[in-house]
């Protein structure tokens, strides 16, 4: 972890660097020969949007720790983008993609709570002293975040009395493999097509989506202007506000509703949780409304051009350097995270579901409600909706799961 000084510490220095990292990966990545077309035949465009300013951050160049870019793009540019990208949703058929999205996000979910068991019984055999102890406890707080969120895994913390040391080191062991897996999807999702023909998918009814919102935005495309500019950032920034707005009452509420109920568990104290349920709830209604013809302005894209930000915000949070201090915890994290990954890979190949499932029905676990909607949106804008819809099903079961789940670690560990 950055113990120096970094080199670039003003937020606006950092805020012109992101962005001149994402202008560059787009101008080359527009390029239509040369050199860099063959590279980005092999690397994604987003994966380097991810992984240069993690680059940054090791090197001790900027220090996303620090930095107050992740919580502004998280809290201002992910609700605003989540409500444009939904303006042009068809929601009738994202109901109609079936249930294979559930049992992906569901296999996912499974693989975690299994994931937690063998890396456990691994390490007792590769490196004992990394599991002796106490240490099975810091293994809840991890199966809290990565199947439903903060709130979770703050809840495992109490409920196993997790030690704060413990749970420091694996507070680190989670932003660092949450992020590294991250990039493996994004890298995958540029390789969506060969994927599918390995699973033997049927990606009709993604393509119909997709091609539904295409013919939309071609019947109804037009250069914007000013006007259009203005009214498309007045919708998705406005009504980020109002959700907002609607966050503070309900956490009131709920916060006077009896204590019994336990509604911490489900992350309904979780101001973050209900932003992005309003937001996403407010998007999908103007989908309904004449606010959809927006995306022949662009709605969509000026949303993606958000989401790009957020995921340059997101990847200056990784410290590389993290692997090198404390290599045996992390090892434990990526057998962990490979049992996940290989109980849905084979799920995938059994049900033969789409990559698209796989994908975000992972980062709905792993990542939650501020990644999936961004994995989800690789393969198309009006797709974000359902990496949403899938990371708020976790929230409700990232408690129950990680309590099961800590139950059979403490009697391995016994």
């Amino acid at each position: 972890m950055q113990t120096s000084i970094p080199l670039v510490t003003n937020d606006a220095v950092v805020l012109g660097i992101l962005a001149a990292i994402l202008g560059l990966v787009f101008w080359t990545s527009s390029r239509p020969d040369g050199i860099w077309k063959k590279i980005y035949t092999y690397v994604p465009a987003l994966l380097l949007c991810y992984l240069i300013p993690a680059i940054l951050n090791t090197l001790g160049i900027i220090d996303g720790s620090h930095s107050k870019l992740y919580p502004m793009a998280r809290d201002y540019l992910l609700p605003g983008a989540l409500v444009l990208l939904c303006i042009a949703t068809d929601f009738g058929a994202i109901v109609r993609l079936g249930p294979k999205a559930l049992i992906m996000f569901l296999t996912g979910t499974a693989g975690i709570m299994l994931g937690a068991i063998v890396s456990f019984e691994a390490m007792r055999f590769i490196h004992p002293e990394t599991v002796a102890g106490e240490t099975w406890r810091g293994l809840t707080t991890i199966t809290g975040a990565w199947i439903g969120g903060g709130a979770n895994q703050a809840a495992m913390k109490e409920v196993f009395e997790v030690d704060a040391n413990v749970f420091g080191q694996f507070v680190a062991v989670d932003v660092l493999v949450a992020n590294i897996w991250t990039a493996v999807l994004l890298f995958l999702a540029g390789r969506a097509d060969a994927f599918d023909r390995w699973t033997g998918a049927d990606v009709s009814a993604i393509n119909a989506v997709k091609a539904r919102i295409e013919r939309y935005q071609a019947a109804h495309a037009r250069i914007p202007s000013l006007a259009d500019v203005m009214i498309v950032l007045a919708v998705g920034l406005g009504v980020s506000g109002l959700s907002h707005a609607l966050t503070g009452p309900t956490l009131q509420w709920i916060g006077s509703l009896p204590a019994e109920w336990n509604l911490k568990d489900y992350s309904l104290t979780s101001a973050f949780f209900w932003m992005v349920v309003f937001a996403t709830t407010l998007g999908l209604l103007l989908s309904f409304t004449r606010a959809r013809n927006l995306e022949g302005a662009g709605a969509s894209t000026i949303g993606s051009a958000m989401v790009y930000f957020l995921v340059a915000t997101i990847g200056m949070q990784m410290d590389l350097s993290a692997l090198v201090e404390r290599p045996w915890l992390f090892l434990l994290g990526a057998i962990w995270i490979c049992v996940h990954g290989g109980l849905l890979l084979l799920v995938a190949k059994l049900i033969r579901a789409p990559l698209f499932f796989m994908a975000v029905g992972s980062q709905a676990n792993v990542g939650g409600a501020a990644s999936a909607p961004v994995v989800a949106s690789v393969f198309h804008p009006s797709l974000a909706p359902v990496g949403v819809l899938l990371a708020v099903l976790g929230y409700a079961l990232g408690t129950y799961c990680a309590y099961v789940t800590g139950l059979a670690l403490r009697a391995l560990a016994t």
